[in-house]
């Protein structure tokens, strides 16, 4: 049984690599990037003003001049004009380029213009180079403005889109097949009997995946018998580069999956880890580089494997990095005595001196999921020790890490 920096490191040393794609800019939203972006220009590519208002020469300003003859107009995309004299003014619009002997802008609210007169209000104070936001001041040609393996936010589209760029190189989208497995498991909308429950964990371990960007998922509920488990998991194994089960790993009579993926020929890498909740959790690697992650059918534990273990195995192959671990204090002082990790639900707090605050969310069993929501994430507390008094610094591990 590995622990889990052993269990992680194990999923990190087999797991492939996915392949790289081009993509449309406008669809690379949440992807991993995989090239570096340079910037086309200069940004901005000019000296921009960014007031309503006039043009002027900040010299003649400042010699006292407060009335300026508008000689002529300059709008957002018309080249940069010259300004004819010092005792004239250029009318300029938001975002277009500063005229040439112009370095100073007063805003329209500042100044009224009659009869092509444009005068300054009385009291009001000028700087030379307002409301100008000079050409390169956020970065220079060929500077590197988006590294690889990060992910793909709306706000990098318009970083992307000023490059230049139509197309950006990506890590692919792999296929995906969640399969839950189990005899008493009853699809929501279905009729149930009393010795039944609903199928939970194949939705949220879906909902999970596509909120860090997996969006080729497919879902199937198997049940426990043998050669119909074996038939459909092979038929996943040919469809899909990642799959997902939840149940069917631990030490029961109706546990088939290890063997069923066994004679599939899944290489198998471990089974269970000195963890809680999750110890049952299975991993592999198909005779096609498949990677098979089989996690325990329990509510709980099979959301925590799938956080602790399948989206940063997922981000890994794609390219990406994961965030640093977050730190929290514990408000209350917690106890467990097994020798295993414990990955103990939260909430959290801000605490008064600025720390993060860790609120133990107790579960009724593996079982509890209704436990989790409002959860931030969930605590590791080490398994060398027992006692973890309020105050503790421990790992935090939010759901979402994207």
């Amino acid at each position: 049984m590995l622990n889990t920096e052993e269990a992680a490191q194990a999923i990190a040393d087999a797991m492939p690599a996915f392949t790289v794609e081009w993509v449309p800019v406008a669809k690379s939203t949440g992807r991993i990037l995989r090239q570096a972006v340079a910037a086309e220009r200069d940004q901005p590519p000019f000296d921009r003003v960014t007031m309503d208002g006039i043009a002027v020469n900040f010299a003649s300003l400042d010699g006292g001049n407060r009335e300026f003859a508008v000689e002529a107009t300059q709008y957002a995309g018309d080249p940069a004009l010259q300004l004819g004299s010092h005792s004239n003014c250029i009318e300029i619009m938001t975002g277009a380029a500063l005229p040439d002997g112009a370095d100073c802008i007063i805003p329209v609210e500042r100044l009224t213009i009659e009869n092509q007169i444009a005068t300054i209000e009385d009291g009001y104070v000028a700087e030379k180079n307002q409301f100008v936001h000079p050409r390169g001041s956020d970065y220079r040609e060929g500077h590197r403005v988006l590294q690889p393996h990060a992910t793909v936010s709306p706000l990098d589209i318009a970083v992307i889109a000023s490059c230049g760029l139509e197309t950006v190189q990506v890590s692919e989208l792999p296929a995906i097949r969640v399969v839950s497995t189990g005899n008493e498991l009853v699809p929501a909308g279905q009729p149930i009997a009393p010795h039944q429950i609903r199928m939970s964990n194949g939705p949220a371990l879906i909902a999970l995946l596509q909120q860090h960007g997996f969006s080729d998922i497919a879902h199937e509920h198997l049940t426990d018998e043998p050669v119909a488990l074996e038939a459909r998991l092979a038929r996943h194994l040919d469809d899909a580069k990642v799959l997902v089960l939840s149940g069917g790993v631990s030490m029961g009579k109706a546990d088939f999956v290890p063997q069923a993926l066994e004679n599939l020929g899944v290489r198998l890498v471990f089974h269970k880890i000195r963890q809680r909740p999750g110890k049952p959790m299975w991993f592999g690697i198909g005779p096609n580089d498949q990677a098979v992650f089989a996690l325990p059918g329990n509510p709980v534990s099979s959301l925590v494997c799938c956080r602790q273990y399948v989206l940063p195995a997922l981000r890994a192959a794609s390219g990406g990095l994961m965030p640093e671990v977050q730190q929290a204090t514990l408000t209350e002082t917690v106890t467990f005595g097994a020798d295993l990790t414990f990955f103990m639900p939260v909430r959290i707090t801000a605490l008064a001196d600025g720390r993060t605050g860790a609120i133990p969310v107790r579960t009724n069993t593996s079982g509890d999921f209704s436990a989790l929501s409002g959860t931030y994430g969930y605590v590791e507390l080490a398994r060398e020790q027992s006692d973890f008094p309020a105050g503790t610094a421990v790992p935090l591990h939010p759901w979402c890490v994207c």
